[in-house]
């Protein structure tokens, strides 16, 4: 399959995105963005009582939020000052447990069409291990006029 390459259409850095996410659901669960290249965006997230499901594993729901947080993100940053994207549909597989430590997403754009993008977002343990692999798809649509 071959990717897009990305051509981002807003300009951003790494202090700006994490600010955006204060009260929000992604300061919630500690996920950090830590690096942002020519055709990927990449975040953290911390495996602790936060992210944790009863049995003391990452939850999947968190690796879900990840992926969706990273893929959305990088989506808006592809579209013109007057679109948003909106997610459509969100896909997960589990790949391997993990207990404690921190995990990173980094997503990159299968698609970047006019109405719909596709995002592939990998999350990997310290040890580079991939955890957990999703597919997101968003709608681009017209800026919602307040």
């Amino acid at each position: 399959m071959k990717k897009t390459a990305n051509t981002w259409k807003k300009n951003t850095d790494l202090s700006r995105l994490n600010a955006l996410s204060e009260n929000t659901i992604i300061a919630l669960l500690g996920i950090e963005y830590t690096a942002i290249g020519i055709d990927f965006l990449q975040a953290t997230m911390p495996v602790d009582n936060r992210t944790h499901q009863p049995h003391g594993l990452l939850h999947g729901g968190a690796s879900v939020v990840l992926a969706e947080t990273i893929g959305s993100v990088a989506a808006n940053l592809m579209v013109e000052d007057d679109k948003v994207c909106v997610g459509l549909e969100v896909n997960a597989n589990h790949i391997r447990p993990i207990k404690k430590g921190h995990v990173t997403g980094t997503a990159t754009a299968v698609h970047i069409g006019y109405s719909t993008q596709i995002w592939q977002i990998e999350i990997c343990n310290e040890r580079q291990q991939l955890v957990c692999t999703s597919r997101l798809t968003v709608a681009v649509i017209d800026k919602p006029k307040h």
